[in-house]
């Protein structure tokens, strides 16, 4: 699997793309990190609640026990303490309700802050990745034979830029089109250099043999 281009340039170009999707991915994990404690903080009133609801709650939860101790009116006296306890521990069912609405809101607004940038970022870079993986796999087995390389110059010409056709030596695409082994090499090696991967072998000379085909037959 080819990961990366050979050429430095756009090697390095890949790399920072890569790096920057990093930095990203963790910028926005420390804010939303931060994003939940701060809201969590919110839930201390609630946890206020709590608390006072459950001490009033054991509070009157032991004095309706002492109260009951009293002969004869015992069970008149525990009632008040009684209905004071059931008081106090609704006091402290809705505290736990507002920490975990809280709690709640805090996780979602992380996922949220975590999900959406990063991934508006991953569908731009990652299609982009894939892209060039598989790209550069198939170039590399095309490079097993000529025919792989007339595929390479065929994708040349139709997907190159007209400023690096126009570079090419005069005669490249009618060499091509007769099936010039040399000019197949010179358009293929135009898809290589796309890809960051290095050229073919035989490009460097083949440049020189499309040169001498555009050439005129000398007179003998």
């Amino acid at each position: 699997m080819q990961l990366y281009a050979q050429d430095p340039v756009q090697r390095t170009r890949q790399l920072a793309a890569d790096v920057g999707m990093l930095a990203w991915l963790v910028v926005w994990a420390l804010v939303a990190r931060a994003v939940h404690g701060a809201v969590l903080v919110l839930a201390e009133p609630g946890l206020a609640v709590e608390e006072l609801g459950t001490s009033v709650a054991g509070t009157m939860s032991s004095a309706a026990g002492v109260a009951e101790d009293v002969p004869v009116v015992g069970d008149e006296l525990a009632v008040p303490f009684d209905a004071l306890s059931d008081a106090g521990g609704s006091v402290t069912g809705a505290g736990q309700a507002s920490q975990d609405a809280v709690g709640t809101l805090a996780t979602i607004l992380a996922v949220v802050l975590v999900v959406l940038p990063v991934g508006w970022l991953l569908l731009r870079w990652l299609p982009w990745r894939l892209r060039y993986v598989r790209e550069a796999g198939a170039a590399r087995r095309l490079l097993a034979g000529t025919p792989g390389l007339e595929i390479l110059a065929a994708r040349a010409l139709a997907t190159a830029p007209l400023a690096r056709l126009a570079a090419l030596p005069e005669g490249t695409g009618a060499a091509w089109r007769a099936g010039d082994p040399a000019a197949v090499r010179a358009l293929a090696a135009l898809e290589l250099r796309r890809l960051g991967l290095p050229p073919c072998d035989a490009d460097r000379s083949g440049a020189t043999a499309v040169q001498r085909a555009g050439e005129p037959p000398s007179r003998r």
